[in-house]
This record gives C-alpha cells, structure tokens and sequence, in this order.
C-alpha cells in the first residue's frame, strides 16, 4: 500500500466517524404538539432598543394569540426609533430599561425591569425579532409547559428562516446552537442541557424570583445559557425544544456586519456550555466533513476506485445537512452542496469571536462596548 492510498484510508475513517457523530448528535429535536386551551396568564416581556422594523411582526402575531389572556411589556433600552410608539399602538406597556449600571448588561437589566413590573403569574421572555406562527401558538406552547407541572424553565429555538444570501450560508450557527444545549443527542434528556435558549423563554414568575432572575445573570453575555444553569442550581428543570409551529425568527436581517457581530458576541462564550463529550462529537463531525472534499479532489488523482467513494461521501454529508436543516428551519436546497463554504463561514466567524474575546475583550453591538 503506497502513502497515497494509506492517506486516503486514514481520510475514510475520519469522514465515516463524522457521519456517524453527526446522526448521534442531532438524533431528535423535540417539539410542542397541540396541547389545547390553557387557563393561566401571562406576561410577554420583550426588551428592544432600536427594533422599530423588527417589532412589529411579533406585536402583529401577540394580538392574533387566542384562549389565553396575557399583558405585553416592551422595556425600551433606550431607542432612538420609533420602538417606543410601535409598541403603544399594539396596546403594549412601555416602560424604560432604568436599571442599567455598571455591572449589568443592557439585555439582562431590560428583563429583569420587564419582569419587576409584570403582574401575572408566568413570564414569558421573547426577542424582538421572534413571531408566533400560528394564533394559538401561545397557548399550545403555554399549556405544554402547565403539562410540565409549571417547574423550570421550558425554552424554544424558533424555526430559522433565512432569506438573504448571509443567512443561508450561516447555517451550522443555528445548527450548532441547537447541538450545543447537548440534549439533542441521542442520549436526550439524560445529557443536562447547557442552559436554556432566549428567543422563547417561559417560567414561572414566582420561580423566577426563588433564583433572583435576570439579577443574578447581570453581567452575562449570554444570559439565556446562565438564566438556564441559575435555575438548575436550584433543581429546577431546563428543557429546551425546537420551536417549529410554535415560532419563528430572521437573525440578522439588518446585513452582513450584523450577523458577524451577532454571532462573534456569543459563540465562543456560548461553546462553554456545551458537554465535553457533545463537543468532541461536534469536532469530530467537522473534521470528517471537512476531510472528504479534500478526499474528493485528492482521489482525482487516483486510480484505485477512490473517487466513486468520496463522491457518495459528500453526497452523504450533503444529506444530513438537509435533514438536519428541517429541524432548524428553513433553507434553501442548494446550499447543502457546497457546504465546504458553510464551514469556511462558520470558522472564520468562530475564529473572529475568539480574537474578540481573547484579545479585543469586547464587541460592538447595537451602539455599546459588550465585554466578551
């Protein structure tokens, strides 16, 4: 066997590991079925600063919202758009996020202020830029977490709709966010989830208050995965499921440089909360896929048979990508073929959040310095 061949086996090896990694973890998403009708209140807590564009398909979709009653508070982190008057014209109340010192970090003080003035019993946390898909959607996704007995925190990864050509090359960020919270594994929820997700955050308030809330988690950057561990230091459960029918979300769809800021403030703080066993199978996963388009064009060379094997290599990679982008959302199908690229966006994106965080220290985002 000449060096040639022996690399191309080694090469074989990784890329079916990688396969195999990649079905074993993102083995199952679950989702929230039609529960009915639910007979508890609650209060929708949305903190916006300078979300006038990306508010109002949310507040469209909150008045649609039937068989629940609920209040929308809009905590205004001080907007220089008409976010303010949006909101009022949807009947919400607007209150200011006054809480900000040093210390906190504007998103944290905004629901924490939101949740001070909510006065029903459940809260539930939203992005500005999250929408419910279906008029009962908040009353399905309430009543399954009544069918939790009320305990913890029930959180949801809204379906990923990507439009502009950024967002879909963007993929393995939604993809890998998902894989991340380790409960999507095959090993379920036997794996304790990594914290909780912060488009769609539901808990009691009473709970809320039992962990200190958003007061706690003050400087976190990424205060959804450290709400979610507060909680389970207090042995309240953490569950997290995909959000398909319930909600949606667009990440970034104010550009390019938004979406690498966005993303670079919380990916490398956020891969901290991944299990070391999930985090090796992610590894593994992305060296086996990109291994195999170097084995594609390195078996070009060959005439031992290789090519017809690396071709149904990436074309196997190719699949799991789709299947798995119909769990995290919608994407067009001819992405997945040059999926090479998505991972060349992927990293150079990762590599950049570490550079902020290792040597930068901190990230522009919406108009202020966040330490990363």
């Amino acid at each position: 066997m000449d060096i040639f061949v022996l690399l191309l086996s080694i090469a074989l090896v990784i890329a079916l590991l990688g396969l195999l990694c990649g079905v074993l973890v993102f083995w199952r998403v679950p989702i929230i079925r039609d529960k009915g009708n639910s007979t508890s209140s609650v209060s929708i807590i949305i903190p916006a600063r300078n979300e006038e564009l990306r508010l109002k398909p949310l507040l469209e979709s909150i008045v649609r919202q039937q068989y629940v009653a609920y209040e929308v508070i809009v905590v205004d982190d001080g907007s220089t758009d008409r976010t303010r008057e949006l909101a009022r014209s949807y009947g919400a109340t607007v209150i200011s996020n006054e809480l900000l010192e040093d210390g906190w970090i504007g998103k944290s003080a905004a629901c924490w202020a939101g949740a001070l003035a909510a006065e029903n019993k459940l809260l539930l946390f939203m992005d500005a830029d999250t929408v419910f898909t279906h008029p009962d959607s908040l009353s399905n996704y309430i009543a399954s977490f009544e069918s939790m007995r009320s305990r913890g925190i029930l959180s949801l990864q809204p379906d990923h709709y990507a439009e502009k050509w950024y967002e879909q090359l963007a993929f393995l960020f939604p993809l890998i966010v998902m894989v991340g919270m380790n409960v999507f594994t095959i090993a379920g929820n036997r794996l304790k989830a990594g914290g909780s997700f912060g488009p769609c955050l539901l808990c009691e308030k009473e709970q809320y208050q039992q962990v200190g809330g958003h007061a706690v988690v003050r400087g976190a950057v990424m205060d959804d995965l450290a709400l979610g561990k507060a909680f389970q230091e207090h042995d309240l459960p953490v569950r997290c499921f995909g959000g398909k029918g319930i909600a949606w979300l667009r990440m970034y769809p104010g550009g390019l440089s938004d979406m690498v800021q966005g993303y670079s403030k919380s990916m490398a703080s956020g891969s901290t909360a991944t299990l070391p066993l999930v985090m090796g199978l992610i590894y593994i996963w992305m060296a086996g896929a990109s291994i195999t388009p170097m084995m594609l064009v390195a078996s070009g060379f060959s005439s031992t048979g290789w090519l017809g094997v690396s071709i149904g290599l990436y074309t196997l990679y190719a699949v799991e990508l789709v299947i798995a982008s119909r769990r995290v959302g919608r994407f067009v199908w001819w992405i997945f073929p040059l999926y090479p690229l998505l991972l060349v966006v992927f990293i150079l994106i990762f590599m950049y959040s570490l550079y902020l965080s290792k040597r930068k220290g901190s990230v522009q985002w919406k108009g202020r310095n966040i330490n990363v």
